[in-house]
């Protein structure tokens, strides 16, 4: 399973918030670095800058990620996160949202605002295991 992990993650950046903080959090926290990200820059919707972070990891990286995700986020929200499989999962996709500045505080914390947006794939070739095999994936470090 470790071989077929793939997690994207999506981080939204706005002016007032300091992009050292961030890339410096997830180095020190969730190990990955800053020159790991594609870093895009646009504008929304009133015109202020914005910057679109993201990364793709895979395999063993991946599962480091999952190991260290579990270690820091509490266990009643792992068991929150493993009683949402079905309704968290898309086409073999995982999805859930951790909170920024609690990220920059060293504490992970799910929160659906503000957020950094992750998708935690692996293939799935029967729907019905999909409840399974992502709390296995959950259970690894558990």
């Amino acid at each position: 399973m470790v071989n077929n992990l793939e997690i994207t993650i999506d981080v939204i950046v706005h002016a007032t918030e300091d992009i050292t903080k961030i890339f410096q959090s997830f180095s020190e926290f969730l190990n990955i670095k800053e020159d790991e990200f594609t870093i895009n820059e646009t504008t929304g919707h009133f015109d202020n800058p914005i910057t679109i972070l993201n990364v793709k990891i895979i395999k063993k990286q991946a599962q480091n990620f999952i190991n260290k995700l579990l270690e820091l986020l509490p266990n009643e929200q792992i068991n929150e996160l493993v009683e949402e499989i079905e309704e968290r999962t898309v086409d073999s996709r995982f999805h859930m949202r951790l909170d920024k500045q609690e990220l920059i505080n060293g504490k992970l914390r799910v929160k659906e605002k503000d957020t950094i947006k992750i998708k935690i794939h692996t293939p799935i070739y029967n729907k019905k295991d999909t409840v399974k095999i992502f709390t296995e994936i959950f259970q690894i470090a558990n």
